[in-house]
């Protein structure tokens, strides 16, 4: 089992990518995976000037084979101006919709209020569903304030529904998985 989380933050330490980290965390322990995190802010320089995956740099074609050999793929983004970020677009604008389909995607997002949760059902799912991904029934969102900024700049979970929302996630991974088997 290879699972795969894409974190569309341009920033780093982010709460995007402690979100990711932390279901790559927990699924890890319930089920025998190898799991990777890619984040976009990485390839940024390189991303921005590719117009094709044919041109592109080692290290971010490298990214997009990991991508590529996923069974499940974790779809992270803050919400920017009401939508993910324009990166991690461009991230998968570059992939040939054959590349993805069938893989299972999870799909969580975060920002400053509850309204910006509606991301995951107005943009993200159709960005699975144009690539042929089966979605987990359950998006993941967390608010700003699920996150407790750490000394060193990083973020850690302060909110135990936060939690528990992981952990009903990967359920409903677990069975989709099973299902496909």
């Amino acid at each position: 089992m290879n699972i795969v989380a894409i974190s569309g933050t341009l920033s780093h330490p982010s709460r995007t990518a402690t979100l990711l980290a932390a279901f790559l965390q927990k699924i890890s322990a319930r089920i025998e995976a190898r799991t990777t995190l890619v984040n976009v802010a990485d390839y940024a320089g390189q991303l921005g000037g590719a117009l094709n995956l044919k041109q592109a740099p080692d290290a971010l074609a490298a990214a997009y084979r990991e991508v590529f050999a996923a069974d499940v793929l974790v779809i992270g983004s803050p919400v920017y101006k009401a939508s993910y970020t324009g990166l991690l677009k461009h991230f998968f604008d570059l992939i040939d919709p054959r590349e993805l389909q069938g893989k299972i995607a999870v799909l969580s997002a975060n920002g400053g209020s509850d309204q910006h949760a509606l991301v995951i059902e107005h943009q993200l799912r159709p960005l699975a569903g144009f690539f042929g991904m089966y979605t987990v029934p359950a998006g993941l969102y967390a608010r700003d304030a699920a996150f407790e900024k750490l000394a060193n700049g990083g973020y850690d979970i302060v909110e135990q529904g936060l939690l528990d929302r992981i952990d009903e996630v990967i359920e409903q991974t677990e069975r989709l998985l099973r299902s496909r088997r």
